[in-house]
This record gives structure tokens, sequence and C-alpha cells, in this order.
């Protein structure tokens, strides 16, 4: 019998139109002889199917149903596939496990830390993980930019605390404009971190659990035309993503067992990619994304494609190990 599974898209974030590119692209390659595949748009408080003739189906959060021609259909599995709030923060995880039903991302917890990239760093650098110096700021906070940069150094990177797809992301190269930086990133979140930037080679590392082991996938090398790696390269093709990357080997067997070692030890699921910038064959960690975009200009998808499967293979290998 087919299982009924949720892909979860939208969000009330700014990353809310790349969740949307990632779930169509996912419905389209799942495996069609054993699951059924609902988008449900999440949108505030109100869920609504968008898939085909059940389009405009509102969801009934009780139980995590919706009505077709007076019949009850019920959710199997929730693949989370929401960037930033509420799909990467904890929230859908809390939800979910109330109602325990499985789903694609880490527990709730995990995603909570996960996403704080300051607290995620903190708990990182404790395990031993290198990672750059950072300075964390409210919006209650009074701004020292002395102090600062005294910190951080310049250039720094200046980002929304919680968030992803490089919204609100300054690379700051004078003090002079370190306010207008942080004001940007503000606007994205009520926190702000402000890291001391690392030059280097940028690399990303893509984990999943296949029930028996971890496989860490073929590692992508990025090459940005701009500053950085800013929205503008990620999806508007201001970038090379080079898999696998130009480093050595032994480099690569480090970060690959690096990203194992994160995995395990923020209690990870599904498939995650873990970010990081190489400087004198020595990695350090950027940040982790535990729910990695998945559309077509997405970089799991071209590790899969290296690694030797597919993305509709790996799906069935995550969703099958829960259900």
């Amino acid at each position: 019998m087919k299982k009924n599974i949720a892909i979860l898209a939208g969000g009330d974030s700014s990353e809310s139109v790349i969740s949307l590119k990632s779930a169509e692209q996912v419905r389209n390659l799942l495996n069609k002889n054993t699951f059924n595949a609902y988008t449900v748009y999440v949108k505030g408080s109100e869920w609504v199917i968008t898939s085909d003739q059940f389009c405009d189906a509102i969801v009934n959060k009780d139980d995590f149903s919706f009505k077709y021609n007076n019949q009850k259909i019920k959710f199997d599995y929730a693949l989370i596939l929401i960037h930033g709030t509420p799909g990467e923060d904890g929230k859908l995880q809390s939800y979910f496990d109330l109602l325990k039903i499985p789903y694609s991302t880490p527990n709730a917890l995990t995603s909570a830390v996960t996403f704080n990239k300051y607290t995620c760093k903190a708990v990182l650098n404790y395990e031993g993980i290198n990672s750059s110096k950072a300075f964390l700021l409210r919006k209650s906070d009074n701004i020292n930019s002395t102090e600062i940069i005294n910190k951080t150094g310049l250039p720094c990177f200046v980002k929304p605390n919680a968030g992803g797809s490089s919204f609100g992301v300054t690379k700051v190269k004078q003090i002079e404009d370190l306010q207008n930086a942080i004001n940007l990133a503000f606007k994205e979140d009520d926190e702000v971190i402000i890291e001391e930037f690392i030059s280097g080679i940028e690399v990303t590392s893509g984990v999943f659990n296949n029930k028996t082991e971890l496989i860490a996938l073929p590692i992508t090398e990025i090459v940005s035309e701009n500053e950085f790696f800013d929205y503008d390269a990620k999806y508007n093709g201001k970038s090379k993503e080079i898999t696998p990357a130009r480093i050595s080997n032994d480099v690569s067997n480090k970060i690959k067992e690096m990203s194992k070692l994160i995995y395990k030890k923020l209690n990870c699921k599904g498939v995650v990619r873990v970010d990081y910038i190489i400087q004198n064959n020595e990695p350090y960690f950027l940040e982790i994304n535990t729910v990695p975009g998945m559309s077509g200009e997405s970089i799991i998808p071209q590790q899969l494609k290296e690694y030797g499967i597919t993305v509709t293979e790996m799906y069935d290998i995550i969703i099958n190990n829960q259900i």
C-alpha cells in the first residue's frame, strides 16, 4: 500500500521561493510506485494542499489530514523542505513529534541549535571543530564597532544569526560600513552574527544516513564570481560549483570524516549539507544546512549524481528507514 507523503514548502522567511522550487523538484522525483506525494504550502496559520486536483484543500492541523470527496486522507510522513522558519528551526518538528508523525529532518532541539549560527558554532567548538571567530548582537544591544572589529578583524561577514540563502549578508571591508550591514541583517532576524573572514577555498559536504552507515557525498567546491557565495551566485548562475572539489584526497577525506562527526554530534537525520572554508589545508566550519536546497540549481543533487545514486533513490532510503 502506498504511503502518503506530505512535502512541506513555503514558510515565513525570505527563502520561501527557494523552498517552493525544491518542493516541485522533489515531488516530481519521489518514487510514484511507493509514495503518494502531496505538496503542503505552509504560510502562517493556514496550510493548503497545492497538488493537482487537491488544490486549495485545507489541512486539518489537529491530525495532519485533509478531506477529498468526503474522504479523509492522513499523511504517513512529513518531508520538510521549508528553508527558514518554521521548517528549519524546530517549530514543525515539535508539531510532528506531538502527532507521532515521522519527518525528514533532525529533531526539534537539533533543528533549533543548528538554525542558530552562533549557538551551533559554540557547540561544535566545544567538540573541537575549528570555526571563525564570531560576535553576537541582539537588537537591544549597544553597538560598539571598535569592539566588534577588534574581535573579528576586517574584512568580516555580517549575517542574520538565523537565516539562509545569503539574505541580509554583507561582506564588510571598512569599519564605517559596519552599521549599515548590521541594520540590513536585522531586517531578517532579531539577532546578528559578525564573523571573521577566512581566506581560502569554499567547499560544501553532503551527508545522509542509509541506516547502516553515514554516507559522505563527494565534496563540491564553490567558486563565486561575486564577493562571496551570495544569493545571486547561488541561484542566478554567478558561481561555478565543481564536484568533486579540486582538493587533495587527504583534505577531502578529512572533511568527509569531519562532516560525519558533526552529523553524529548534532544528532542529525535525513540529508544535511555542511559548509567549510579550507585555509592551508585546514577546514574551518562555516554552517550546517539541515534542510538543504533540492531545486534544479541545488548542490546535493549534483553530489548524488557524482556519487552514483539519484535523488529518488536517496529519498527511498531516507523515508523507508523511518516508516
